[in-house]
């Protein structure tokens, strides 16, 4: 695997070796202060270019950064954009993006470093945070939201595991019963940091600011392919939003709908008894 040295010289050597790149910054982690370093971080590249339809045209251009994997090449409406996967593990998101455009494109990730910039062309970047993907305060309003969705789709959940319906069972589970859950437990943990932290993509660093015991409880939500898991998982969840849930209506001061909690837990628990006594 090429090293953090080799890539950012071949980054910058191809950059500086093209008269159409005139400027080069770098996003994401690998510009982060806060970001925990390691070798499966991407390189997340800008390069600003005079001629972008020249690139467009031949885009074997790009095997200069070395053997790929795999690639992808999303559409945008104003760049080209690379999503390259190497053989040697490394990854390179490159967006080249048109010169004219530095003034807007450069400022609008606070998680900026320049790396290159032949002309001067490029506006001031302050410092780089990532405060843009700080947690933010739940309003009186994001908090009902929350509340409401999880009980209201945990019936969902709990309908179909009586039907036999896993596929249908596990998506409400896993994908909005858990959303809701792990925005409550992110609320949580961002209090006692004061909202000035971010929790990652697909919150991967909520477990360092959650107590081991909550830890383990969220990982319990998490079932298996079966329908005891999952009603297991269901009822995991609930106990633990519960709690989660009234820890921030009592900072916050909000109430927590503690009635339709206990009337869709009441609903949960006759639909799991009347599945087990019909053998379904």
């Amino acid at each position: 695997m090429r090293t953090e040295q080799e890539m950012m010289g071949l980054i910058l050597g191809v950059a500086a070796a093209d008269e159409r790149v005139r400027a080069v910054v770098m996003n994401g982690s690998r510009a982060d202060p806060n970001a925990p370093r390691d070798i499966f971080q991407d390189y997340d590249i800008v390069y600003y270019v005079t001629d972008i339809d020249s690139y467009a045209e031949d885009r074997s251009w790009v095997d200069i950064f070395g053997e790929r994997m795999i690639m992808q090449m999303p559409k945008s409406d104003c760049c080209l954009v690379y999503l390259m996967q190497f053989t040697d593990g490394n990854r390179i998101d490159l967006t080249l993006v048109p010169l004219f455009e530095k003034q807007e494109f450069s400022t609008k990730d606070k998680l900026a470093v320049a790396l290159m910039d032949k002309d001067n062309v490029l506006p001031p970047l302050p410092p780089p945070t990532d405060e843009d993907y700080w947690v933010r305060p739940p309003s009186r309003q994001d908090y009902d939201e929350c509340c409401n969705e999880f009980w209201w789709v945990a019936v969902y959940v709990a309908k179909g595991l009586c039907r036999r319906e896993i596929l249908y069972a596990k998506w409400h589970l896993d994908r909005i019963v858990r959303e809701m859950l792990l925005q409550m437990l992110e609320w949580e943990a961002s209090i006692a940091t004061d909202f000035l932290v971010s929790m990652g993509k697909c919150r991967k660093r909520l477990e360092a600011h959650l107590p081991e015991e909550q830890w383990q409880a969220l990982l319990l939500t998490y079932a298996d392919g079966s329908y005891e898991g999952t009603w297991n998982s269901l009822f995991a969840a609930c106990d633990l939003f519960r709690q989660t849930a009234k820890f921030v209506a009592s900072h916050f001061g909000y109430e927590y709908p503690g009635g339709d909690d206990q009337r869709v837990s009441k609903h949960l628990e006759r639909l799991r008894d009347l599945c087990a006594s019909s053998g379904v």
